[in-house]
């Protein structure tokens, strides 16, 4: 079986010889007659030694170039320039941030990491999106999902609900980062749309953020369309510590003979790699002959795994399994064999979501419905800072998720900056936000629609009718990892 574990397996050993064998020595000034530079911290080393070794544009980067430091001294004064302020180091040292590199990161606290990539944090259990009202600094709220059993749950709010109010004070442009994320515990005030008129309504009790983990696999069921069993699964994020409940959702189609599949993406902002290789075997074949993706490193590592362990080390395949962990067997992958499917996609469709349908395009024609997709064809990987004997070091809990490589699908295509097109335009009506499964939901209709080629009526566009306002950001957003794709693992960076 192919499949992207055995590369994690070798990052320890592959980064002893790229490191050592990769990095150039920085020319020493030794007998200058000048005071000598005060050496620079671990972090800052770790941090530029890091982007130098793995980060995939480190050659665009003219500051982590063999020869941009004459000497130690330069190098020593441009790390300790940035004293404490580790991010600002970071992200000097991207490739056009913010253009080209919109997704590398860094945090101090690697063990908070790696819980968000399993879905934990500390949160009520609701996803929203926050929009401010035309001529006014006025911003109000809607519920896209809650989390069963979640304080949000608990306090009885579901998708659709509308809220102006934190703590009964009013939303602002000004106030919202503290009055939403700066506590831990509120409430909100519920409002109602009345005559084109936003009104406040009750008061929830008094919610308290708790530690919790969220299953992506939000909703799926099988609906009738034309007589023919048809899946629809709600799937809100690629992560890892639920892909057997991915696969039984799988089963469950399998055991009512779907034969067509809905796969609702539209707040799938992406995840693990390896999850996306599961799904894409779940929904189309698990031959493992089969490509489903290829990854392109930096120069130094493409060439060495190529040299090392041959071209095929770096494609990814279809499975027929799911991999054993610490806390499950292997599993067969429930398999539907499907060459039909329809994805439903927003603005916060991204990165692993997009490498399912880039993967599966070159087997069949993958149908969006929906809004364009966001582009992020690049991936990452958690690099922390390892000492010699390869034991993470304790002195500090720094760790970066740079990113160290692209996927091309078995028809090298890539780069698709501008993220897919939908072949039916569709948006959610958020002043009447319906259920998921309800048929009458107007992005789900519209892919009942265009499978039974009936001409519906159009689509709500996501706006409030008779109330201007611009969007100002989703709850996701204020998450570092929230379009993120990435490789599970560590990258070792190993000191010599």
């Amino acid at each position: 079986m192919k499949i992207i574990y055995k590369l994690q397996l070798l990052f320890f050993a592959l980064l002893i010889v790229g490191i050592t064998g990769c990095e150039k020595e920085v020319p020493r000034n030794d007998d200058n007659g000048d005071d000598p530079v005060e050496t620079p911290n671990r972090i800052s080393t770790f941090i530029y030694s890091g982007l130098k070794d793995v980060y995939l544009w480190y050659d665009k980067v003219t500051k982590l170039g063999d020869s941009y430091f004459a000497n130690n001294d330069e190098y020593f004064n441009y790390l300790n320039a940035f004293g404490s302020f580790y991010e600002e180091l970071f992200y000097d040292l991207l490739y056009q941030y913010g253009t080209i590199d919109k997704w590398s990161w860094i945090v101090d606290d690697w063990e908070e990491l790696e819980n968000s990539f399993s879905g934990i944090s500390k949160s009520m259990g609701y996803d929203f999106r926050l929009v401010q009202i035309a001529g006014s600094d006025d911003i109000f709220g809607y519920i896209r999902y809650v989390l069963p059993g979640s304080p949000a749950d608990n306090a009885g709010l579901k998708r659709g609900d509308l809220f102006l109010e934190v703590n009964e004070q009013q939303l602002t442009i000004n106030n919202y980062m503290n009055l939403l994320f700066n506590t831990d515990t509120y409430t909100l005030t519920k409002a109602t749309i009345s005559n084109n008129t936003i009104y406040t309504g009750d008061v929830t009790s008094v919610m308290e953020a708790v530690v919790l983990q969220e299953n992506p696999v939000h909703y799926y069921d099988v609906l009738d369309v034309g007589g023919i069993p048809t899946g629809y699964l709600v799937y809100n994020s690629f992560t890892s510590d639920f892909d057997i409940e991915l696969n039984n959702a799988f089963q469950f189609f399998q055991s009512e003979g779907v034969g067509r599949l809905i796969l609702d993406l539209r707040y799938n902002g992406g995840g693990s790699i390896q999850t996306a290789i599961y799904l894409a075997s779940m929904i189309h074949t698990t031959d493992d002959s089969k490509l489903f993706a290829r990854s392109e490193w930096n120069d130094k590592y493409t060439a060495f795994i190529e040299d090392t362990y041959g071209e095929d080390f770096l494609n990814y395949y279809f499975t027929d399994e799911i991999e054993a962990t610490q806390s499950t067997p292997a599993t067969p992958i429930a398999g539907l064999g499907l060459t039909e499917l329809y994805v439903i996609t927003t603005g916060s469709t991204a990165s692993a979501s997009e490498l399912v349908i880039n993967g599966l395009e070159p087997y069949f024609d993958v149908k969006l419905i929906g809004t364009n997709t966001v582009g992020k064809y690049v991936g990452s990987i958690t690099v922390k800072d390892y000492d010699n004997q390869g034991n993470v070091v304790t002195s500090h809990k720094w760790a970066m998720q740079p990113i160290v490589l692209k996927l091309t699908n078995a028809d090298g295509i890539s780069d698709f900056i501008d993220g897919f097109a939908p072949d039916v335009s569709a948006s959610e009506d958020y002043a009447n936000l319906l259920p998921f499964g309800d048929e009458n939901e107007p992005m789900l209709k519209a892919a009942i629609d265009y499978i039974l080629g009936t001409k519906s009526g159009r689509a709500r566009p996501e706006m409030i009718e008779g109330i201007d306002y611009r969007v100002i950001a989703d709850s996701d957003d204020f998450k570092p990892f929230s379009k993120e794709m990435y490789l599970e693992g560590d990258f070792q960076l190993i000191k010599k």
